[in-house]
């Protein structure tokens, strides 16, 4: 008896030394991989952008007044025609009683110098005044005949401002924004509500003049990514504005989006990707890389059953959510696509 309970420690202690070894093996073969590969990947220049609708429109007052309702909102849905607000008409009523008096004013000074100048051409007839006299009461005639017409346009024209106390939408669309509150003062020219249409937005990016050539090969195609929620969309149409801009020398291009682009609202930040042709490209799941402060880099497989910390230098994010490697990996080697394990197995080694 006592020889085995001698030997038992000593068993015992040879299935402990081995235990360290296994759990390292078990986490090694565990932490899954993936073999990288040059593929044919298309080339494109990116640059950032902002939403913007194709249609859109400033509602600005017409008429001085005070605000005495707003029937929508911002997000509001809106038609053609509807009524976005109504000002008070007392001072366009005050301007159509002014703009009616001058009328009569006018109308009553052109009947006297109607009946001035037929009077003068009767004595005239007779020898009774000169020429110069007739000469200055058809002058007078015409005066008073321009001055009635301009206070007839004043008048129609204060009719016109007295109708614009109701502000009506000038498209259908949705309201973007309400710029103004109930009570405060309108005037002619101040802008009220802001509305677009959602069915037609578009990506306004500039881009540096020495990019506008290789735009061109890639027959003007692009793709717009929102880098917020990972979505990409194909551009519906891409247009370069023949102009450039003096200080910055960039020109701008709108990058129209789909009809179905639901969820994009104007104002949001996007990065358009300019197609510029296929070329071969390296690059990794976005899960493989490992971000600390100012390091990023992958665990590559050693070949020998662990992995080493490698630094990379990478570029833009890929439409199928890969990164692209610039440097410090190449074809055909092995990644970890869990670094926290794959960091794990080789701290355990």
């Amino acid at each position: 008896m006592l020889r085995f309970h001698h030997a038992l420690p000593a068993a015992l202690l040879v299935v402990v030394a081995l235990l360290p070894a296994v759990p390292a093996l078990a986490a090694e073969t565990a932490v899954p991989t993936v073999q990288l590969k040059l593929q044919a990947r298309a080339r494109t220049y990116a640059s950032e952008a902002t939403i913007e609708a194709v249609r859109q429109a400033t509602v600005s007052a017409q008429v001085q007044g005070r605000v005495l309702e707003t029937r929508v909102d911002a997000g509001a849905r809106v038609r053609q025609g509807d009524i976005l607000m109504r000002i008070d008409t007392r001072e366009a009523d005050q301007g159509v009683a002014a703009a009616s008096a001058n009328v009569a004013a006018a109308q009553a000074r052109l009947v006297d110098a109607r009946n001035a100048l037929e009077r003068t051409r009767s004595l005239k007839a007779r020898n009774f005044v000169s020429g110069s006299a007739l000469d200055q009461a058809q002058a007078t005639f015409d005066a008073a005949t321009a001055q009635h017409k301009a206070a007839e346009a004043g008048r129609a024209q204060a009719d016109v401002s007295r109708g614009f106390a109701s502000v009506t939408s000038p498209l259908t669309g949705i309201v973007a924004q309400r710029l103004t509150e109930v009570g405060e003062m309108a005037q002619p020219g101040r802008a009220l509500m802001i509305v677009y249409e959602p069915g037609a937005l578009r990506a306004v990016a500039d881009v540096p003049q020495s990019q506008l050539a290789e735009l061109g090969k890639g027959g003007l195609k692009a793709k717009v990514e929102f880098p917020e929620t990972g979505r990409w969309l194909d551009a519906a149409s891409v247009t370069v504005l023949p102009s450039a801009d003096p200080r910055t020398h960039t020109a701008r291009v709108r990058v129209n989006l789909p009809a179905d682009a639901g969820g994009v609202v104007p104002g949001m930040a996007a990065r358009v990707h300019f197609l510029l042709g296929e070329a071969p490209r390296l690059a990794v799941p976005a899960a493989a890389i490992l971000r600390r402060g100012e390091l990023t880099g992958v665990y590559v497989a050693d070949g020998k059953g662990g992995f080493s910390l490698r630094q990379l230098r990478v570029g833009s994010v890929l439409e199928d959510g890969s990164v692209e490697v610039l440097a410090g990996l190449t074809g055909g080697e092995t990644v970890a696509l869990d670094p926290v394990r794959a960091g794990l197995v080789r701290r355990a080694n």
